[in-house]
């Protein structure tokens, strides 16, 4: 890892150590229990938010989470289109980063300090309106009873040799996420690319040439490489991934030792929230102590604070990965690839990438 990432990243973790005594007190003024709820659409598996929600009530009677799950396109589009209606969402919550910052920027979000905010690492915030709640590395998944450990790829470089290697093995038995219908997946590879643009590129064609499955959910690519359909899945979110390893001895996860992308789910106040004191209050929850341990009880999910209990905050996923370790970083600069041409342009070459051999 380059030192001045390390730098950078040094200041931000000095910045997010926080005394337990500091918490905020969440309990619900009458303003929020007045609206009762709090709207909130979000790309996040209902399996790591059930527990989060259950708390959240539990903590503020009087203030119940209408959640909707939905893919993360889908998720900025709506946002957009029901921008100041009354059924409109409070929050939107998502790991497509550069969706969540472009409607942010766009200003679709609304300003938000409080003592929550002010606590985080200055990566985990931007303008006080976008917020990162997570890490969570991204992985490669393999079937482990189809696979030998041996030829398990531990670079990107030995990944796409891997499916150069024997062809009508791996042929239609590599998934990945389809950069036009998951705004998850266009990030990461994109994002890849800017890593190293050969590599990013070689892989792609032997992604081609493989004739890869391309998903706009994470789910469908878990159940077909668990059950054999499939072999290997690529840049798959680590912690989706991880969480079903800890329960299916058939599914394997290995984090790429050149470089591993580690995302975060980025969540914001929508400007027009038809419920803005509870949208204040589920999101200082998400940022508290209280909400990051929730988080992390899941396999694969790093808190945005260093004050956690556990082993699963940031230093620790740092020096796990070592110089393996690439932040995708809040900010501005993920809007370079919405560019419409620099889109088109993407697109257009990973379509040929794909393109049968």
């Amino acid at each position: 890892m380059p030192r001045f990432l390390h730098t950078l990243f040094g200041v931000f973790l000095a910045c997010s150590w926080v005394p337990v005594g500091a918490q905020m007190d969440l309990t619900p003024s009458r303003a929020e229990a007045r609206e009762g709820r709090v709207v909130v659409y979000g790309n996040t598996d209902f399996r790591l938010t059930q527990r989060l929600i259950r708390d959240f009530e539990a903590r503020h009677p009087g203030v119940r989470v209408e959640y909707h799950e939905m893919n993360s396109v889908e998720l900025h589009h709506r946002v957009i289109a029901e921008a100041g209606s009354e059924e409109g969402p409070d929050v939107a919550w998502s790991s497509a980063m550069d969706l969540q910052v472009k409607l942010v920027n766009d200003g679709y979000a609304q300003f938000h300090r409080s003592v929550e905010t002010m606590l985080l690492p200055s990566w985990a915030n931007w303008k006080n309106e976008a917020f990162g709640t997570t890490l969570e590395p991204i992985a490669i998944i393999y079937n482990r009873r189809r696979l030998d450990p041996a030829e398990v790829p531990q670079t990107h470089a030995a990944f796409a040799a891997l499916l150069r290697s024997d062809p009508d093995r791996f042929r239609g038995r590599v998934a990945t996420y389809d950069p036009r219908r998951a705004g998850l997946g266009y990030l990461l590879h994109t994002q890849d690319m800017q890593a190293n643009p050969g590599m990013f590129w070689e892989l792609a064609r032997a992604l081609g040439a493989a004739e890869v499955r391309t998903h706009a959910h994470t789910a469908p690519m878990l159940e077909q490489i668990t059950s054999g359909a499939v072999l290997i899945g690529y840049n798959m979110l680590g912690s989706y991934s991880l969480m079903r390893a800890s329960t299916d001895p058939s599914a394997g996860v290995v984090l790429p030792r050149d470089y591993t992308l580690v995302a975060s789910r980025v969540a914001f106040i929508t400007r027009t929230a038809p419920h803005p004191n509870a949208a204040r209050l589920w999101i200082d929850y998400l940022l508290s102590q209280a909400g990051q341990a929730r988080l992390v009880e899941h396999e694969g999910v790093y808190s945005v604070r260093d004050d956690v209990p556990g082993d699963r905050v940031v230093p620790n996923l740092r020096e796990q990965l070592g110089d393996a370790f690439r932040p995708i970083t809040i900010g501005p600069g993920l809007l370079a690839n919405l560019d419409q041409a620099r889109r088109r342009d993407f697109l257009r070459q990973w379509d040929a990438a794909l393109a049968k051999e």
